[in-house]
């Protein structure tokens, strides 16, 4: 069976050749619609996935490139004031931290600064039960 747009060419497909009327996917109006929502749905994923690689590489650059940065400041110097009385039993350096160990009449107490900024992060005490 011949074209009937004048190519000339011959039928491939079966259905065609038989002359029984069945559609192609492409002529299917709904084949079409859904096939154009599939595309549409995979530009946004695409696109979505691009958006998402970009910030995590992004991030990542600027972190290399600011690391050292923060190394660049004056160290810090200050004076902690502690209570009258208090006596120092033990100093520890943890990571970024200072851990002092402290004596206030009887009363054990940990203290713990930042050794960028020497401020006070943190306060723990210690006591007998009665």
């Amino acid at each position: 069976m011949t074209d009937l747009h004048g190519g000339g060419r011959r039928a491939d497909n079966e259905a065609e050749r038989q002359g029984d009327g069945a559609q192609t996917p492409a002529s299917d109006p709904a084949a079409a619609r859904t096939v154009a929502r599939v595309r549409w749905m995979m530009i946004i994923s695409g696109l979505t996935t691009l958006v998402a690689i970009a910030a995590v590489i992004a991030a990542t650059g600027y972190r290399v490139f600011h690391a050292g940065e923060s190394g660049t400041t004056a160290p810090a110097a200050g004076i902690v004031t502690l209570p009258k009385g208090a006596r120092v039993l033990a100093t520890a350096v943890a990571g970024d931290r200072i851990v002092v160990t402290l004596d206030i009449a009887g009363t054990t107490e940990i203290r713990i600064f930042d050794a960028k900024t020497l401020r006070e992060t943190g306060r723990v005490r210690f006591a007998t039960e009665p």
